[in-house]
């Protein structure tokens, strides 16, 4: 027997809509970085981006749990000595939810090119409204 290599061309891509609302952050961080791997699908190849687009509506009612909202801290560094800056997980979900949940799911996909080719393919909105209706996404519960 031989082991199947499929490349990009091989896989058609699908578009998929997951609500965040009510669910745990880090738990659905990692169920989008699996769907963005491709990990969910039998043609996984590591070495290619055979991962579906994920469009994540709700993200300003996704959870924390234990004191996560204010020990859980984000650090940015402007390059210059000291310019380091942090920001508590409550004002980053008060001031921008998406970006909380793209930085939990970039930290669950490879450090490379490929990573970074798969975060681009994630789309996430603060509320239900989203303008990817015409790529008819397919909702999954989980």
């Amino acid at each position: 027997m031989r082991t199947e290599s499929f490349k990009r061309t091989d896989i058609e891509e699908s578009w998929v809509l997951l609500d965040a609302e009510g669910k745990t952050l880090g738990r659905f961080a990692s169920e989008v970085a699996n769907i963005l791997s491709g990990k969910n699908k039998p043609e996984y190849t590591p070495n290619a981006d055979l991962g579906d687009y994920v469009v994540v509506v709700n993200a300003s009612k996704i959870t924390v749990t234990g004191k996560k909202l204010d020990q859980k801290l984000y650090y940015r560094h402007s390059g210059y000595p000291g310019g380091i800056k942090s920001k508590p997980l409550n004002e980053v979900l008060r001031n921008s939810p998406s970006d909380a949940v793209k930085n939990a799911v970039k930290g669950m996909l490879p450090k490379n090119k490929l990573g970074r080719k798969m975060l681009t393919k994630l789309k996430v909105y603060d509320n239900a409204e989203h303008p990817h209706a015409a790529q008819k996404p397919v909702t999954k519960e989980s």
